[in-house]
Parts: C-alpha cells; structure tokens; sequence
C-alpha cells in the first residue's frame, strides 16, 4: 500500500480526457483506493482492491476500463460487449452507471444496464446493436445470455464490484457461471469492503497474479463518522426517530425487513417527516421514483432494507440510524457506509431496547468501533439536538409523490399517507414555537433549536401511535 499519494489523476496515468471530466465534477485528487490501483490496473494487471464503503472505488475500476478500451480501438459487435461490470443490486448498477456515462461519452464509448424488474426488450435491443460496456446484475444477465442475446467470449475487461455482498445473496454461483465464460487473457477487477473466504476462492479461480491492495483494515470505521447508541424503551423507538429525521439534512433508516421499512416509511410520513422506501418488493419504477425523490431532496428520510444499502449512494446524507441493529458487523458497516463519504462528517446512530443490549455490544465490537451509549427516556432528551442539531420541521402528511395522469392513485409502497395527517395544521416547527410559511428540510444547516417550549412536543405527536404500534415496523416479515 503506498504512504504518499499523488496530487491528482494525472500522476498515477490517467489519461487527461478522463481527467477533465473528473475535474468538472469537482475530483481532482485521488482516494486512497485509487492511488494505490490506479497504476496496476492501467498497466493492465489484474487487481484485487479492499477499500471501506464510500472510499472511491468506483472511479478506482472506472477510469482504467474507459482507458484500456479506448485505447484498444476494437468495435463493439452485436451481442459482444467489450467491457462487463458485475453489482449485486440494481441501484448500484443504476449509480456506477451513472458515474460511467460522462467518461464513456469523452471516448466515445456505448453503455448499456441490464437488471431485472424492467422489461428485458431495451435491453435486448441495445446488446443487438453493439455495445462497449455492460453494467449487469448476475440474474438478468445469465437470462439473456440463455436466450442468445449475449455473448461474453469478447469482453476484454470484468469488474465484480461488491464481491462480498455477492456473497452475501448467494450470487457468487452465478458470478463464477459468468466469469467462465469470459475469456482467460482478459483483466479481470475485484473490488470489495471486505475479502472474507467466499471471495478469496473466487480471487484463486479467476484472477491471475492479482495486485493486491488495501486502503484499509477489514474491519475499518470512517475517522469522520461518529458512532452512538441509544438506549431506549421499545415505545420511544417511533417518537426518536420523528425527532431525528425532521432535523435538517438527510437522514437514512435501516430496517430489517420490507415490512418493516414500508410501515416505518408510512409511519414516519404521517408523523410530518417526508419519507419513502426502498426495498425488495418495489417495482423498478418505484425505486427509482423514490430515489429520485431523496436525491432531490422532496423526501428528507430514505428507510431502507439491508439489501438495498449497497446501491444507496446519495451525497450529504448527515445521519444514518439503524432502526433495527444489523444482525452482523459487515452489514453494520456497509449500513453506516451511506454517510462520511469521500471525506464528509457523518453521525450514525443505533436504536437500542432492554433486550437487545448483548446483540448490540457484540455488534459493535466486531464492527471495531466504540461507540457513545446514552440512556434516553423519549424525545425530549437534550442528546437528540447535538446528535441531529438544528430546527425540527414537520409537513403535515410527509411526502406524497405527483401521480402520473392516468394512474389509479393509490398509494404505494407506504409513501403516501392515505390522505390523514398528523395532529396540527399547517408545517409545524418545534422547539422554537410559531408557525412557518414554508417547510424546508434538505436546505443549509439552521440555527440551533431554542430551549423553551420543549414540553410542547408531547402533543406534537399525538400520531405516533396512529393505527400502527411504535414497534411495528421491526417485527413484520
């Protein structure tokens, strides 16, 4: 691992086209990750790259797939891609692709994604006229590939990205059909958070005299992030997190289950805290519509699904809390991953009950972290503001999407609120007292709640409860 890194792209190779592009985007240093691979991976080697959740690995393969292709000069053919990209999830190949598509378009490069969920026809369609690069679930792939739309015996360069998440799913049966079919003198790239047994006998069949490099321990915090446990009873979970998630900022919740993130979502959006969910039930329609609702900033709280927690890459996301503890450490780290990215601050918390105290101990120290345990009996305690500062703001009813014409109008996927709002009328402000013209949750950091008027919260939410219990959204399966 190097101990010096250089100033920018183009002392470890990277071709000043890409670099330009890179520079408009407001990158212009390398990551660690990407200056210790940088130079292995243009020259050509195959690389086996561990960097913690948000350290820049996407460029780290990114740049020397454009490069190498672009400078091999081959056409794409029909059905023959050139170049194969392998994530476990379709948001994560939905956000590689969209940090690819500005590098492919200075070389002159063709892209294409290929997920389940949506119609395979776009896709058969862009493989029939030739394309440089796929960026691919293994599923919807090894279909295609079963039907004789795609050939991979002329991919000059593989990618699996998220190898140990691979993992995970059970994908790695898949991934190894897949790599077999790729031709033997091609690069091959494997970056992963983690490289546990599973993934070092995927390293050991397919990459030949791997570089290996680590820009990290397997067991790596962010120095950024802050860790913090609260200690609480089950039914001050639902109330914590209303106070939490309307500070300003975004904030992501994790839940265990589909069940849960969609009651949790539903709960949090009538309790006046914009929210939508992602998670394995939804459509590819809903997913990106409500990932186009948090990146934009309409919905202020994403509730998500361990599984979903790779794909979710979301700049100045300012807290993450795990509504439900991670049941092991990896799945802890890739959860707190979403925020203190590329060298941003970032707090994560964890809700903790009476019975879960043993759990969360274990958890945390195999995650290698020592986190800041607090006691606190509701929403009024004072740890609540330094751990989310700024003014709360709730709008009656959370988020409700724009239904297009012609749609039915129901609600989906527990991002509307069924028409009932919160007790109050009109967007609530708390713990300054008075009324606000206009909600804004996503805007620039406010000034620090006043301290009077904090018994006001109690009525403030009188919906906590509604139709669900504070602790429904854990238990569904």
């Amino acid at each position: 691992m190097t101990s010096q890194f250089p100033a920018d792209f183009s002392a470890v190779g990277v071709p000043s086209p890409l670099s330009a592009v890179l520079s408009e985007r407001g990158i212009t240093e390398p990551t660690p990750i990407q200056a210790a691979t940088l130079p292995d991976s243009l020259a050509g080697r195959d690389v086996l790259g561990r960097g913690r959740t948000g350290s820049g690995k996407t460029y780290a393969f990114l740049l020397p797939l454009v490069a190498r292709l672009d400078a091999s000069k081959m056409p794409a053919t029909s059905r023959r891609p050139r170049a194969l990209v392998l994530a476990p999830t379709r948001e994560l190949v939905g956000q590689i692709h969209e940090a690819l598509k500005p590098l492919a378009k200075a070389a002159g490069l063709t892209t294409t994604t290929v997920f389940g969920g949506v119609g395979q026809n776009p896709q058969v369609t862009a493989l029939r006229k030739g394309v440089d690069i796929v960026l691919a679930c293994p599923g919807r792939l090894e279909d295609l590939i079963g039907q004789g739309h795609c050939d991979l015996g002329a991919v000059e360069i593989t990618v699996l990205d998220e190898a140990d998440h691979m993992a995970d799913l059970g994908f790695l049966p898949a991934v190894r059909r897949l790599l077999g079919q790729t031709p033997t003198q091609g690069q091959r790239m494997l970056f992963s958070a983690t490289l546990d047994k599973a993934v070092d006998g995927l390293v050991r069949q397919f990459l030949t005299q791997p570089v290996v490099h680590e820009a990290d321990s397997a067991q790596s915090p962010v120095a950024k992030m802050s860790h913090h446990v609260l200690h609480l009873q089950r039914e001050h979970r639902l109330p914590v997190l209303v106070d939490l998630a309307s500070a300003p900022g975004r904030t992501v919740v994790f839940t265990r289950t589909k069940h849960g993130a969609k009651a949790l979502a539903r709960q949090l959006n009538k309790n006046g805290v914009p929210s939508v969910d992602l998670h394995g039930n939804l459509s590819q329609n809903a997913r990106t519509r409500n990932m186009e609702a948090f990146h934009s900033g309409k919905a202020s709280t994403l509730v998500a699904t361990d599984i979903a927690a790779r794909g979710i890459h979301v700049d100045d996301v300012a807290l993450v809390v795990h509504a439900d503890p991670p049941v092991e450490h990896k799945a802890y780290l890739h959860r707190s991953g979403r925020t203190a990215r590329a060298g941003a601050e970032g707090t994560v918390i964890t809700l903790m009950t009476d019975e879960q105290v043993r759990d969360v101990r274990a958890l945390t120290k195999q995650a290698g972290i020592r986190p800041t345990t607090t006691k606190v009996a509701g929403p009024s305690h004072p740890v609540l503001l330094e751990l989310a500062p700024g003014e709360r703001t709730l709008v009656p009813g959370g988020y409700a999407p724009v239904v297009p014409a012609g749609n039915s109008g129901g609600s989906r996927s527990g991002t509307r609120t069924g028409g009932s709002k919160p007790s109050g009328s009109g967007n609530r402000r708390r713990r300054g007292g008075g009324q606000k013209p206009a909600a804004k949750k996503s805007g620039g950091q406010r000034s620090g709640a006043p301290q009077g008027n904090r018994n006001r919260r109690s009525s403030n939410r009188s919906t906590a409860g509604g139709s669900h219990s504070a602790s429904s959204f854990s238990r569904g399966r």
